[in-house]
């Protein structure tokens, strides 16, 4: 079992629908995601309790299980099995490489280029500009998938110099390509990407 108290693990847990709508609203309010004020919350719950210490303590390092004997804190009863959620946890880049460097713009005008072709879910996108956004944002995505876990300015897919880039933009949860996050990937054809629960495939064709 591991030894870091930040270390973030998928978790599968019962929440009701009326609460994860709340969380949801919130996450939009305040463009983070869902699992982080979730993890805040909980933390909240176990500093309030005396299960952690508080920021404003110095009597047990922050992040640890410290349970305070001298109060008996009541058990909240069961959550309604309203709705099986999970939250994605997002995994640091992959040491197996340097990150990939997207270039900067040509000289002189655009590039010319191969169509690029996004299939998400049933549907299938043209990429046809130099940045093409996928994020929570209706209004700032070209891509928009309605999920609090996604940011709102989520990833970008760059065409530079003759070639097409995914790019994280920044996100809580990150990008993930064969099970491994990256920051910055060059597309290649049948590439499928991970952004939390959504799959996106590329293709030329």
């Amino acid at each position: 079992m591991s030894t870091d108290p930040n270390r973030k693990t998928l978790r599968h847990f019962y929440c009701t629908d009326g609460i994860w709508q709340i969380f949801e609203h919130m996450s939009e309010a305040l463009d983070r995601g869902v699992d982080e004020l979730v993890n805040e919350a909980m933390r909240a719950l176990a500093e309030q309790n005396g299960y952690l210490a508080g920021p404003d303590t110095d009597a047990q390092p922050s992040g640890l299980y410290v349970p305070d004997p001298s109060r008996s804190p009541a058990m909240p009863p069961p959550l309604p099995a309203a709705r099986m959620t999970a939250h994605f946890a997002g995994r640091p880049p992959s040491p197996s490489g340097p990150p990939t460097a997207v270039p900067p713009p040509s000289p002189g005008g655009a590039d010319p280029m191969p169509p690029l072709f996004l299939v998400f879910g049933n549907q299938k996108y043209i990429v046809d500009k130099d940045q093409f956004i996928i994020g929570r944002g209706a209004k700032s995505s070209d891509l928009p998938i309605r999920d609090g876990n996604i940011s709102r300015k989520h990833a970008a897919v760059v065409r530079r110099g003759g070639a097409y880039y995914i790019k994280d933009l920044g996100s809580t949860n990150g990008i993930d390509f064969n099970g491994e996050r990256i920051e910055a990937r060059k597309i290649e054809e049948g590439d499928v990407y991970s952004i939390c629960d959504y799959q996106l495939r590329f293709t030329f064709k």
